[in-house]
């Protein structure tokens, strides 16, 4: 009942959102013909209300609980409507904020020649008005043509000098992928293209930083061939993300009992099926040849010299991420090693964890944030919303001898798409 309630809530806040930019639309559309009006009154209606019902009826619609994809496209798409509706809806406040003025003005002073001339009060303006309707429109388009970047994969390369690095190991390079996201894949022919520009830079050592599915093991289950093509001299390793958990994911097995315990643990325990998941998703990464690094370290040795590199499990600063790593364990006789390099899912954990109980560790690799899908990155300066909640979002960072790199991400999930920020390959030379 809450949940419907709930549902009736948000449909209410957008109706009136809908009613107020159609208002203002009908009014710029006052010199076209009574027949134009009619259709566009028709058409907006007719997709609002059509919005409206899959919004409602979601929870019984068992399609979209079978077809994820389309389920993303078609709540991607309504977003999209009523993002575009919130854009436009600035504009006109502005310009009824600005018209409230005059109105003002013109009753305290009155004579100042402010126009009443539409239905006897103070004409809107035209350059805010088409302003608003285009602006939001531009952004729904961006949405549009943003599901056909997702799997745009952008090489990105870049040489890190560090001073603790073993000559022998000079020159090393390495791939980063992270948050393959493979529940929301579905052009095999795409992502094998991608691998194949993994494969094209002959890397020494591949890494992935996380994330392989969306909920569940099974998601892989078409993807295990093209991913296990990825090969290089030192080896693949992985380690895993807040997803790989299927800590968002409604298990059957999870009564009331469980969610007791929860709350009595204070956090969220893993279900029978939720465990089988993970050792599954642990023995398909075995199977295509990643070595899965939890809470642990390996050494790699090149003519006498050492590096380490750690994996540790998901560790969030930031929301409810959970904090399953335990850097304690993982970093134990990693020290001795005069250059690390630490897996670590999200970017959260260098700011809170990293730099300041472990300065040694020299390069943190993560990922999980995507760049939100969403943004622009310009010569010097990018952007995306997500910045307003993690401060390491995408790219490059330092701190003292440390740094930080946080891949945007080879999938996607929830919106099919990318605007702005694309699907990244990473390749770090270490110089």
């Amino acid at each position: 009942m809450r949940k419907w309630k709930g549902r009736w809530l948000i449909v209410g806040i957008l109706f009136l959102v809908d009613l107020y930019v159609f208002s203002v639309v009908y009014f710029m559309l006052r010199h076209n013909s009574e027949g134009i009006r009619f259709i566009i009154s028709i058409l907006y209606w007719a997709v609002s209300a059509s919005a409206f019902t899959v919004i409602l009826l979601f929870p019984v619609m068992r399609y979209f609980k079978h077809h994820v994809l389309m389920r993303n496209y078609v709540f991607a798409i309504i977003i999209g409507i009523f993002l575009a509706k919130a854009i436009a809806s600035v504009f006109f406040l502005l310009d009824d904020l600005r018209r409230g003025l005059l109105l003002i003005i013109a009753k305290i002073f009155p004579g100042t020649g402010v126009d009443f001339t539409y239905a006897g009060s103070i004409n809107r303006s035209l350059f805010l008005g088409w302003a608003g309707i285009l602006i939001g429109a531009g952004a729904f388009a961006l949405l549009l043509l943003g599901f056909s970047n997702k799997y745009n994969y952008q090489i990105r390369h870049i040489k890190l000098a560090f001073k603790s690095l073993p000559g022998a190991f000079k020159g090393l390079k390495i791939v980063q992928i992270s948050d393959i996201h493979s529940g929301s894949l579905h052009d095999k022919k795409a992502v094998s293209r991608g691998v194949d520009m993994i494969l094209n830079e002959k890397p020494d050592l591949i890494l992935f930083t996380g994330d392989l599915v969306n909920d569940r093991a099974r998601e892989m289950h078409g993807f295990i061939d093209i991913f296990k093509r990825l090969e290089a001299p030192m080896g693949v390793y992985s380690v895993l993300g807040n997803h790989d958990y299927g800590d968002y994911y409604s298990w059957a097995d999870r009564d009331e009992k469980h969610k007791e315990m929860e709350i009595l643990a204070g956090r969220r325990l893993f279900t029978p099926m939720q465990l089988e998941s993970i050792e599954h998703l642990k023995q398909v990464q075995a199977q295509m040849g990643w070595r899965l690094l939890m809470n642990e370290h390996v050494v790699f040795e090149k003519d006498q010299q050492k590096i380490a590199l750690i994996g540790i499990e998901n560790w969030g600063a930031k929301g409810h991420f959970p904090k399953y790593g335990k850097m304690d364990i993982a970093y134990a006789g990693a020290e001795k090693y005069p250059f690390t390099i630490l897996m670590s899912h999200d970017p959260s954990h260098w700011e809170a964890e990293v730099k300041t109980k472990y300065p040694d560790i020299d390069l943190t690799l993560a990922g999980h944030t995507h760049g939100m899908q969403f943004g622009f990155e310009l010569p010097r300066i990018k952007w995306s919303p997500v910045k307003w909640m993690y401060k390491e979002w995408a790219g490059l960072y330092e701190s003292g001898k440390q740094k930080l790199y946080v891949n945007r991400g080879f999938g996607f999930i929830g919106y099919p798409g990318r605007v702005g920020i694309l699907p990244e390959i990473t390749v770090i030379e270490l110089v």
